[in-house]
């Protein structure tokens, strides 16, 4: 008897581990590295949830390469040094084939070595400054050619050529207040006031003070996480509306305006390519099934529909490559369109970010953000700004 149990389970185990095999084999895994918690957790979720939204699609749709994504998670928890030890986390221990996350481009260049070092693959789902283009990063959101320079050309035209610059302390308000001094000059503007602050400030009074102080026509907003929170309360606290103040913000999307309270924020102004109003069919569709599967509460925008955006030109990549080699997916999204909730967006094969049209958005009474202007199709993305006289040696 022991005897033919044994000869039974000699013949069983190679099916069990051709089926296990099998199992193992007929799945992919992806990085997800955003933070879940400290001060960038208010925007960071959202953009998790769209991506995770966009795998579930994929996963029943057949999947890619008739693999099921699989996704693991990691916390970036609002730290340089943190996103650094789990981008390599995630492509040595858990040998993801790539990695979708950050939003701070503090935290992308503390990742971007990584990915350089190991060749891995970081998809970036957020508009930044510019002057980079890495081989290992796609970048779904605005090159400043595609939100900044635009956004402060309507601020000169409309408003005034007198502007403030505020945002938090790390690279891209720098960057993009460098471009913004550079551009002013060109237009024969001015910088009336220029300051930074540690993520997670909330303590405005000075800065109140010295607007109200140097009167300009608008102030430009480039600070990032649960700060704004403090800022716009705080100004409201201080009499400014954006009737006699208006301002323009460049990490506000509809998630932000939610946390930070819609009637602090009426009225005022935002640069990005995408809004959850935007009118396309596609669109209709997106806000629907992320409501559908979040919650009618929930609001899409632009860093959401990005980190949508690249797990969707991901898969149609490695469709393409017929691989999920980086090397080979990265070639093959050369020139990839797809089209997205904000309209057809493709990779410039020159600098792997996003062809994207610009949109000048203004704050409603619902929460939610109507376009007032709009560059009439896509914009070649230009991160070296290499096309304006006024920026050479930026």
């Amino acid at each position: 008897m022991k005897k033919n149990a044994f000869f039974a389970a000699v013949l069983i185990l190679p099916l069990l581990l051709t089926s296990c095999k099998e199992k193992e084999d007929n799945t992919v895994k992806v990085g997800l590295l955003h933070s879940l918690s400290g001060t960038m957790a208010i925007s960071e979720v959202p953009v998790r949830d769209s991506e995770l939204l966009a795998i579930k699609e994929i996963n029943e749709a057949g999947g890619v390469l008739g693999k099921q994504i699989v996704a693991i998670e990691e916390d970036g928890a609002s730290d340089p040094g943190t996103f650094a030890e789990k981008a390599e986390k995630l492509l040595t221990q858990d040998n993801v084939v790539t990695v979708f996350g950050c939003w701070t481009s503090a935290s992308r260049k503390a990742v971007m070595p990584v990915f350089e070092k190991y060749y891995g693959l970081l998809w970036y789902p957020v508009q930044y400054e510019g002057m980079e283009a890495s081989p290992n990063i796609m970048y779904m959101g605005a090159s400043p050619n595609q939100q900044v320079v635009p956004a402060v050309d309507y601020c000169a035209k409309n408003f005034g050529k007198r502007m403030y610059l505020v945002g938090s302390d790390y690279i891209f308000p720098r960057t993009a207040n460098r471009i913004i001094r550079a551009q002013l000059g060109n237009l024969e503007g001015e910088c009336v006031g220029e300051t930074y602050v540690p993520m997670g400030y909330q303590d405005f009074a000075e800065v109140i003070e010295e607007i109200k102080a140097e009167k300009p026509d608008v102030v430009i907003n480039s600070l990032n996480g649960d700060s704004n929170i403090y800022f716009f309360k705080q100004l409201a606290e201080a009499g400014f509306t954006a009737d006699n103040m208006p301002i323009m913000s460049f990490s506000i999307s509809e998630e932000e305006i939610n946390t930070i309270g819609v009637d602090y924020l009426v009225g005022n102004l935002v640069a990005w390519n995408y809004y959850e109003t935007t009118e396309t069919k596609r669109n209709a569709k997106f806000v629907s099934d992320y409501k559908s599967e979040y919650g009618s509460d929930r609001v899409t925008g632009d860093p959401i529909e990005a980190g949508y955006i690249a797990v969707h030109m991901w898969a149609k990549a490695c469709e393409k490559a017929g691989s999920f080699d980086v090397e080979a997916v990265r070639i093959a999204a050369k020139g990839l369109s797809f089209t997205a909730p904000e309209g057809t967006v493709t990779i410039d094969g020159e600098n792997q970010h996003l062809y994207k049209q610009v949109r000048i958005g203004k704050i409603n009474k619902d929460g939610l953000i109507d376009e007032i202007w709009a560059t009439p199709g896509a914009i070649k993305p230009d991160p070296y700004l290499s096309t304006y006289e006024w920026a050479l040696g930026l």
